[in-house]
């Protein structure tokens, strides 16, 4: 079957594929993709909120990681876009079905399926996800022939993230912890995540501890204390299921908790899972943005996008 349909996704490729071709140099080698690619596909989360805010609907995607198959936020430009799997599982079948004529994936996820990728049509990879969503969104410009598009749309996201920073006053100063809980898996969040970059464009600092330019640290009770902060910032499942509710009951009760002085200065709070970790998108920047502006209470649209 998949056979069949790879053979019929070529010969289309062959036949409507544009003259007109650039070469694009990325982690897995040089491909020549179309100008002006029509039926774009992608691989990760954080690059379809990257391809939205382009202004490109692809034609099939990778699921959200929660949601039927979209996140709310993007449920609506993304209606008759294809739910290809997970990232961690693509379905070559439906994929190749939909006659790409440009498939961008990331080698994190996707790197032992590059070549039945690029069988189907041009494929280019972005290196890394973590704190890289700033140089993937605009790998993804420039893929697409928008760069100028994509340096602009990301020196207004600074922009805005440097007023709001600006306008914290002595709040500024303040050293933030970022934390996830989740069954089986207790992480520190350092400077190399979504997240930690965001805090880094606001200017706002992390504990030193956590003041290292890498991603996480899995960790057990006796490392709550590298979790204090002036403020705690910390997520866990947004869907709430049983076990992940116990976990996080079981963290937040401890003793070793209890006595962290941004708990005890009621500076410890929960955000939301997607918006701080899972989405890694764009519009998720700019909604993490809009709840740090709501939580230090200043104007979330100081400057707009």
């Amino acid at each position: 079957m998949f056979r069949t349909l790879l053979a019929a996704a070529l010969l289309a490729l062959g036949l409507a594929a544009p003259t007109a071709a650039r070469e694009i140099t990325h982690v897995m080698g040089v491909t020549e993709v179309p100008d002006a690619p029509q039926r774009v596909v992608i691989l990760t989360n954080e690059g379809t909120e990257a391809l939205l805010h382009l202004g490109v609907v692809p034609v099939g995607a990778a699921q959200s990681w929660d949601g039927d198959p979209w996140y709310d936020h993007i449920a609506g430009p993304l209606a008759d876009t294809v739910p290809l799997g997970t990232e961690s599982g693509i379905n070559l079948e439906i994929l190749a079905a939909l006659e790409p004529d440009l498939i961008i994936g990331n080698k994190v996820r996707q790197e032992k399926i590059y070549d039945q990728l690029s069988a189907i049509a041009p494929t280019v990879y972005a290196e890394d996800l973590s704190g890289d969503w700033q140089k993937n969104y605009q790998f993804y410009a420039d893929v697409l022939g928008l760069h100028e598009q994509g340096a602009a749309n990301l020196a207004a996201f600074n922009t805005r993230a440097a007023a709001i920073g600006a306008s914290l006053g002595d709040s500024i100063n303040e050293t933030i912890s970022l934390v996830r809980f989740s069954p089986g898996r207790t992480r520190i969040y350092y400077k190399d995540t979504f997240a930690g970059v965001i805090l880094d464009k606001v200017g706002l600092k992390r504990p030193a501890p956590q003041d290292r330019q890498e991603f996480a640290e899995e960790v057990q009770k006796e490392r709550i204390p590298d979790m204090d902060g002036d403020r705690i910032f910390y997520f866990s499942a947004d869907a709430d299921p049983e076990e992940a509710v116990a976990n996080l009951a079981e963290w937040t009760n401890d003793p070793l908790w209890l006595n962290l002085e941004g708990v005890k200065a009621g500076k410890a709070q929960r955000v939301s899972e997607l918006v701080w970790n899972t989405g890694g998108g764009i519009y998720c920047a700019h909604m993490m943005l809009d709840e740090l502006a709501a939580i230090y209470g200043v104007d979330p649209q100081a400057v707009t996008d």
